[in-house]
C-alpha cells in the first residue's frame, strides 16, 4: 500500500489535476464511503497527521462549506469589524484650544493695558473667554498640545498656563496686530519674538538705568523750558516722554544692525526734544531761538519748532548720521519727502535693499488717521520707483486731535494706525507708562524692518499733559481727560519708584538725577556724549559749489555735431530681435533721419538729445509721473516695449540706459496715480541729491494743484525757511486747444504769484531747441533752483516748434526771444505783442493772413527770474513802437498778465501804452465747449492785432 501511495504522490494527479484531488478530499470529508477505497485508505492516513493546533486528534474539516460560508458572510458586511464608537470630546476641545490661542493672537490687543489713563472698561469679547468655545474650569488642568506656539520648549501644556501665556504676551503692555498679514514666515516670526518672551522684555539693571535716564532727560527739558520761557509755544512731550527712550533704541540698536544713516520726519509734538536729547543739539542754542535770534544767511527763517538739523552720533554699534527732515505745520506732508531723502541717500551708497539708510516717521494720532497724504506715502512703499525697504513709524498717541474731545469725531476706525493695514504693515501698540514695554516692541520692530524689508508701526499710547500748544487751556474741550492728567504722576515717576522698589535705584538717586539734568540746562551743556563733530562719510553731499550760484551765470549747454549725431545713432537703435509697435518704429525712423540733420527736432527729440547727452557726461536723471515712460501725450517712449514678449515682466528696452559706455544712470518711473505723495517723494530725493536732474511730470498741468502742499510749503518757500536748495524739475503741460477747465492750464498764475527772492524759475519753452538748452542748463550750472516747466501739448508735434540740430550744437537758452521773421522792418513797427507759450504761433500766423509786417512779436520763455535787460532789448529795436500788448490764452484773472505787466511796463519808454489781449476774467480756468472755445481764441487774436484796444497803463 505504502508503495502506491507513494506512487500517488509523484504522480499527474499532484500537480495540473490537483483540483480533481481537492474534490476526492472534500467528498471523503463528507462521506468516507463514496470515494474509492484506495483514495479512502490515503485519505484516513492523513487523518493522523497532526493538525494546525498540533493535535492529532482534530479531525480535518470539509473547506468548501467553509469557503461558502465565508462568501455568504463578506456578501452581509459581516467580516466588517464593528469599532466602538470613538470618545471625540478630547479632539474637540483640542480644537478650541487652538481656536481660543487664535484668537488671543488676533484680537487680544483689545483686550491689553494700553492707555495710562485708564478711561475705558475693557470691551466684552466672548472669543477670548474659554467658555465660549465651551471649555470649563475642569479642563483648566488638563493637558493639551502646544506645539503650534512658542510658550514652552514642550510639546503640551495645560490649558491653564496656556491661558495665562496667552494673557502675558498679548493682553499686558503691548497689543500686537499681525494677523492680517498674508506672509505666513511674517507671521510666525512675530509670534516667536513676542511668544518666546511672554511680551515681557528681561533688562539688566544697567538697562533699566539707562532707560530712566531716557525719561529723565526728557521731562527735564520740557519742565526746563516751561518755567524759563513761560508760555512760549514749544509743543511739549510731557505725557509721551517714552518716545525718547524708543528714539534712543532706534539709533542704538540700528546701528547695531549696520545701519548707517538715520532720516526721521516728524510734527511738531517732541520735536525740541529730540533735537537736543537724541540728536544732541546744544540747549544753549534752542534757548537763543527761544530768545529771538535767528540763523544768518534765511531770508525768512521758521519757527523752532519746524527746524531740521543733522548730527553724527556713536551708538552701540558704530558711528550713525541721524538727520531729521524741516517741516511745516502741515503734520503728515514730510512723510513723502522723507522718503525721497531716504531713497536718494540709498542709491548714492548703492543700497538697493535699505540696510544702510532707515526713513523713520514720527506721527501725531489724528494726523496718522486723517490725512490722505498717510496713505499715499504708504502706496509707495513696496513700489520699485519708491521703496525704500520699509520704513519705521513711530506714533505719538496723545488720544486727542487738536482739541476734540469725542472719539466719535476723531476717525471712522477702532485704531489711528488702521490705514497701515492696507500694505500689511503690523502694528505694536503699547503703554506709554511702560517704559520697558516701549523700548521692547522698538526693537521688535526695527527688527522687523530689517528682516522682512517691509514697513512696521510702534503706536506709543500716551497723553498730552498741556493743550495743543502752551497757550492753550484743554480743560475747555476735554474736562474729564484733564482731572486724570491733573491726578498722573507721570511715567518718569512712576518707572523711578518701581526701578526703587526693585532695589535697582538707591532711595534720593532718582531725585539726584533730575537735579544733574537740570545743572545740565541751566549751564546750556550739550546732553548726548559724544556727538562725532569731526566725522565725515564719504557719502556726504557737498552743497558748497551751489550756494553762492546765480541764474544769471553762464553755462555752455550746447553740444558738438558729431557727438549728437552719434548719440542720436545709439538712442534711435533697438536690440536685434526686438520688435517696437509699427507707430514707434515710424518714431524712430523720423528721429534717426533727425539725429543726422535731416529734419527739424521735435519737441521729443529735443528733450531726448537732453536727456541723453547728460547721462552721457555723467549726470544721472530721474522723472517719474503718470504715464512718464511713454508720456501723456505719446511724445517720449523712454520706455519702448517689444509686441512679442511673452512674460508681462519683461520684454522692454530703454535706449537712455545705453548711450554710452560707463554713463549715469537714467531712471524713468510711471508713478502710482498720486500726485501730493510723488511730488514730495521727488521734493526729497532733489534735497538730498543734487547732482541728478530729478524730474516730477503733471499728467496734465493742472493736476499739479493736487500736490499744492509741496509748491507751497517746500518748493517754493524751502530755501527762505530753512536754507534747503532743491533743482527739482517740473514738467506741466499747458496750452489752450479746448479740452476743456481740467487740462488746459497749469495755473502758471500760481506759481508766480509764488516767486520771490530768485526763489524758482518759471519757464515756457517754445522750441525744441529750448527745451534741450533749459534741461541741460539746469544740471550744468552749478545752480539749484526749482524749475517749473510749462510743456505744450499741441507743440509736441507742432513742426512750426521744430528746430535743426545746428540749434543743439550752438547757443543756449534764451529767457526772451525777440523777432525772428526777417521781412518784418524794425522801422515800421508801430505795435509790439508780448507772449509767452503756444498763443505765439497763433499770432504769428494771424499775422501772416493779415499782413501786418508793423507788428513784432516778443516771446517771454522765462517769466520768473524775468530777464529785463533782455527785454528792454528786443523792446528798444522798434523806437516807433507806441503800443505795447501782453497776449495770453488764460483767462485775464490767471496766466502771467497781473505778474507780468509791472515787469512790461517797467522796460517800456515813455510815451509807450500798455494793453492786454486774452481771455476775460473766469472763475473756471478753461470753458468747456469746443465751439466757446473757438470763440475766445478768434476773439482775443483779433483784439492783438485791432487797430485801437483798451489802453491798462501809459508810461
Amino acid at each position: 500500500m505504502s508503495s502506491e501511495i507513494e506512487s500517488l504522490s509523484t504522480s499527474y494527479l499532484f500537480g495540473g489535476n490537483a483540483p480533481y484531488v481537492e474534490e476526492l478530499y472534500e467528498a471523503y470529508l463528507d462521506n468516507p464511503g463514496s470515494v474509492p477505497d484506495n483514495w479512502r485508505e490515503y485519505f484516513d492516513q492523513l487523518q493522523h497527521a497532526p493538525a494546525t493546533d498540533g493535535q492529532e486528534s482534530t479531525r480535518d474539516q470539509a473547506h468548501a462549506p467553509i469557503v461558502e460560508s465565508f462568501a455568504q458572510r463578506a456578501k452581509a458586511n459581516a467580516f466588517v469589524q464593528r469599532a466602538a464608537e470613538p470618545d471625540l470630546s478630547v479632539a474637540t476641545k483640542q480644537v478650541s484650544v487652538q481656536s481660543l490661542i487664535a484668537a488671543y493672537r488676533s484680537l487680544g490687543s483689545r483686550w491689553a493695558d494700553l492707555d495710562p489713563l485708564k478711561r475705558q472698561e475693557r470691551p466684552p469679547i466672548p472669543e477670548l473667554d474659554p467658555a465660549f468655545y465651551g471649555l470649563t474650569e475642569a479642563d483648566l488642568d488638563q493637558t493639551y498640545s502646544a506645539t503650534n506656539t512658542y510658550f514652552t520648549t514642550a510639546s503640551t501644556m495645560t490649558l491653564r498656563d496656556i491661558l495665562k501665556a496667552l494673557r502675558d504676551t498679548y493682553c499686558r503692555s503691548i497689543g500686537a496686530e499681525f494677523t492680517h498679514i498674508s506672509d505666513p514666515a511674517a507671521k510666525r516670526w512675530i509670534q516667536e519674538r513676542l511668544e518666546t518672551t511672554l511680551g515681557a522684555p528681561a533688562y539688566s539693571a544697567e538697562e533699566k538705568r539707562h532707560i530712566l535716564q531716557q525719561l529723565t532727560e526728557s521731562e527735564g527739558l520740557e519742565r526746563f523750558l516751561h518755567t524759563k520761557y513761560v508760555g512760549q509755544k514749544r509743543f511739549s512731550l510731557e505725557g509721551g516722554e517714552s518716545f525718547i527712550a524708543s528714539m534712543d533704541e532706534v539709533v542704538n540698536h540700528a546701528g547695531e544692525n549696520g545701519v548707517q544713516e538715520i532720516v526721521v520726519g516728524m510734527a511738531h509734538r517732541g520735536r525740541l526734544n529730540l533735537l537736543v536729547n537724541i540728536m544732541g543739539k546744544m540747549p544753549g542754542d534752542l534757548f537763543a531761538e527761544f530768545e529771538g535770534k535767528h540763523a544768518e544767511g534765511l531770508t525768512d527763517g521758521d519757527v523752532k519748532y519746524h527746524n531740521g538739523f543733522s548730527s553724527d552720533l556713536s551708538t552701540r554699534g558704530g558711528p550713525v548720521h541721524l538727520s531729521l527732515a524741516f517741516n511745516p505745520s502741515h503734520l503728515e506732508i514730510v512723510n513723502p519727502v522723507v522718503e525721497g531723502s531716504a531713497r536718494a541717500r540709498q542709491e548714492r551708497r548703492g543700497d538697493a535693499e535699505g540696510k544702510q539708510v532707515l526713513p523713520v516717521l514720527v506721527h501725531g494720532d489724528a494726523a496718522f488717521a486723517g490725512q490722505g497724504v498717510v496713505m499715499e506715502t504708504l502706496n509707495l512703499a513696496q513700489t520699485r520707483g519708491y521703496g525704500t525697504g520699509g520704513t519705521l513709524h513711530i506714533v505719538i498717541n496723545n488720544q486727542i486731535g487738536f482739541t476734540t474731545s469725542d472719539p466719535r469725531d476723531s476717525r471712522s476706525t477702532l485704531y489711528c494706525t488702521d490705514v497701515v493695514k492696507m500694505i500689511e504693515a503690523p502694528v505694536f501698540h503699547v503703554n506709554g507708562d511702560d517704559p520697558e514695554a516701549v523700548v521692547f516692541v522698538t526693537k521688535l520692530a526695527l527688527d522687523y524692518r530689517l528682516q522682512f524689508r517691509h514697513d512696521v508701526v510702534v503706536d506709543i499710547v500716551c497723553f498730552r499733559k498741556l493743550g495743543h500748544n502752551e497757550q492753550d487751556t484743554p480743560s475747555l474741550t476735554q474736562p474729564l481727560m484733564y482731572k486724570r492728567i491733573g491726578h498722573h504722576p507721570g511715567t518718569r515717576k512712576l518707572y523711578a519708584d518701581k526701578l526703587t522698589t526693585q532695589g535697582v535705584l538707591a532711595e534720593g538717586e532718582a531725585d539726584q538725577l533730575v537735579k544733574d539734568y537740570r545743572q545740565l540746562m541751566e549751564d546750556g551743556q550739550r546732553t548726548i556724549e559724544p556727538v562725532l563733530t569731526d566725522y565725515k562719510s564719504k557719502y556726504a553731499i557737498d552743497w558748497s559749489p551751489f550756494l553762492g550760484a546765480k541764474w544769471t551765470d553762464q553755462a555752455d549747454t550746447a553740444v558738438p555735431l558729431a557727438e549728437l549725431k552719434r548719440i542720436g545713432e545709439r538712442i534711435t537703435t533697438v536690440p536685434e530681435g526686438f520688435t517696437v509697435h509699427p507707430l514707434v518704429a515710424k518714431l524712430l525712423n523720423d528721429r534717426r533721419t533727425m539725429a543726422k540733420g535731416e529734419m527739424n527736432l521735435d519737441w521729443g527729440m529735443g528733450e531726448h538729445l537732453a536727456f541723453a547727452t547728460l547721462v552721457s557726461s555723467g549726470y544721472a536723471i530721474r522723472i517719474t509721473g503718470q504715464d512718464s515712460g511713454r508720456g501723456t501725450f505719446t511724445h517720449r517712449h523712454a520706455v519702448l516695449h517689444d509686441q512679442n514678449r511673452e512674460r508681462w515682466n519683461d520684454g522692454t528696452y530703454i535706449p537712455l540706459q545705453n548711450v554710452s559706455e560707463g554713463q549715469a544712470p537714467f531712471t524713468v518711473i510711471d508713478s502710482v496715480l498720486s500726485e501730493e505723495a510723488v511730488l514730495g517723494f521727488e521734493y526729497g530725493y532733489s534735497s538730498a541729491e543734487p547732482n541728478t536732474l530729478t524730474i516730477w511730470e503733471g499728467q496734465f498741468g493742472d493736476f499739479v494743484n493736487g500736490a499744492q502742499v509741496v509748491i507751497d510749503q517746500f518748493i517754493s518757500s524751502g530755501e527762505a525757511k530753512w536754507g534747503r536748495q532743491s533743482g527739482l524739475t517740473l514738467m506741466l503741460p499747458h496750452g489752450y486747444e479746448g479740452q476743456g477747465p481740467e487740462h488746459s492750464s497749469g495755473r502758471i498764475e500760481r506759481f508766480l504769484q509764488l516767486c520771490a527772492d530768485n526763489n524758482m524759475q518759471v519757464v515756457q519753452p517754445t522750441s525744441a531747441s529750448q527745451i534741450f538748452h533749459v534741461l541741460r542748463r539746469q544740471m550744468i550750472r552749478p545752480f539749484r533752483k526749482p524749475l517749473v516747466l510749462f510743456t505744450p501739448k499741441s507743440l509736441l508735434r507742432n513742426k512750426d516748434a521744430g528746430s535743426p540740430l545746428t540749434d543743439l550744437a550752438g547757443g543756449s537758452f534764451r529767457p526772451v526771444i525777440g523777432e525772428v521773421d526777417e521781412a518784418i522792418d524794425a522801422s515800421k513797427v508801430k505795435r509790439v505783442l508780448a507772449c509767452s507759450g503756444k498763443v505765439y504761433y497763433d499770432l504769428v500766423n494771424a499775422r501772416r493772413e493779415r499782413g501786418a509786417d508793423n507788428v513784432a512779436i516778443v516771446r517771454v520763455e522765462q517769466l520768473y527770474p524775468f530777464a529785463h535787460k533782455s527785454f528792454e532789448t528786443e523792446l528798444r529795436k522798434y523806437p516807433k513802437a507806441t503800443e505795447v500788448i501782453w497776449v495770453q490764452d488764460e483767462p485775464q484773472n490767471q496766466g502771467a498778465w497781473f505778474y507780468v505787466q509791472h515787469h512790461v511796463y517797467e522796460n517800456m519808454v515813455e510815451g509807450q501804452k500798455l494793453g492786454y489781449a486774452g481771455r476775460a476774467a473766469s472763475a473756471s480756468p478753461a470753458v468747456g465747449y469746443l465751439a466757446k472755445h473757438q470763440e475766445q481764441q478768434k476773439a482775443l487774436i483779433e483784439t492783438a492785432f485791432a487797430p485801437k484796444f483798451k489802453v491798462m497803463l501809459t508810461k
